[in-house]
């Protein structure tokens, strides 16, 4: 899977919970953070924690996991990486004030729209086992 079908499979996972205003930021050749940043958010924190993991789950079924899940326990901003897509689900009060779209769109391209969004490869990872689990 392309770092592009992973940001664009999490935009429609966001979307099944009812995730607000879900936008896609191409960060490709402007940083090594990332190459997309995929936000939403959710109208409360319970919404916030549903989106969280109706992402996970679609990633997994797809053979991806997440390299970390934070902002979880308050869910007031959750934060999904993925290393080549990381994925931030947010209360409206914390997107505005944070306001990534504004951070990030002054020095990245979108080119989603023009369908001309680069493809990298995810690498999978396997997480380890807890014992007694199948």
């Amino acid at each position: 899977m392309t770092s592009t079908e992973l940001a664009q499979l999490i935009r429609t996972a966001a979307e099944d919970k009812r995730a607000r205003d879900v936008v896609i930021i191409d960060l490709v050749g402007k940083t090594t953070l990332a190459d997309y940043f995929v936000i939403g958010e959710g109208d409360t924190d319970r919404q916030v924690r549903a989106i969280v993991d109706s992402i996970e789950e679609a990633c997994k079924r797809h053979g991806v996991r997440p390299l970390g899940i934070s902002g979880m326990k308050d869910a007031s901003w959750a934060c999904i990486d993925f290393d080549a897509v990381i994925a931030h689900v947010f209360l409206p009060g914390e997107r505005t004030f944070y306001d990534l779209e504004s951070l990030w769109q002054a020095t990245a391209t979108r080119r989603e729209q023009a369908g001309e969004m680069p493809k990298k490869e995810v690498r999978r990872r396997e997480l380890p086992r807890k014992a007694g689990s199948p």
